[in-house]
C-alpha cells in the first residue's frame, strides 16, 4: 500500500526551466493544491529563484504568489569522505 505525501514538492535539477514551471502548475491544478514548495540545494538555487518568479509573472491571473521563503543549509560527507555543506533553498507558492 503506497502512502500519498502530504507535500507538494518540486525538486529542482538539470532538467530545462519551463519543465519546472510547468510541474508547479500541474501540482496546484491536477491536485488541487493550496501550495506547492520549490526546492533545491546547492548551485540550482538561482534556478528555484527563476522558476518561482517565472510562474508568478506568468500565472499572475490565477492567483499563485510566494508565501514563505526558507533559506538554510545541509551538510554531508562525499564519497572520498570529505565533509561538504550545501546551501538549500525553499520557495512556498499558494493559490488565493
Amino acid at each position: 500500500m503506497e502512502q500519498k505525501s502530504k507535500t507538494n514538492g518540486i525538486f529542482i535539477g538539470s532538467k530545462p526551466l519551463m519543465n519546472y514551471v510547468t510541474g508547479v502548475i500541474v501540482q496546484f491544478n491536477s491536485t488541487e493544491a493550496k501550495e506547492v514548495i520549490i526546492k533545491s540545494r546547492g548551485k540550482f538555487t538561482s534556478k528555484a529563484i527563476d522558476i518561482a518568479e517565472l510562474t508568478k509573472r506568468k500565472f499572475s491571473k490565477e492567483g499563485i504568489k510566494t508565501k514563505d521563503i526558507k533559506i538554510g543549509s545541509e551538510e554531508f560527507v562525499t564519497k572520498e569522505g570529505k565533509k561538504v555543506t550545501v546551501s538549500t533553498l525553499e520557495i512556498t507558492m499558494v493559490r488565493d
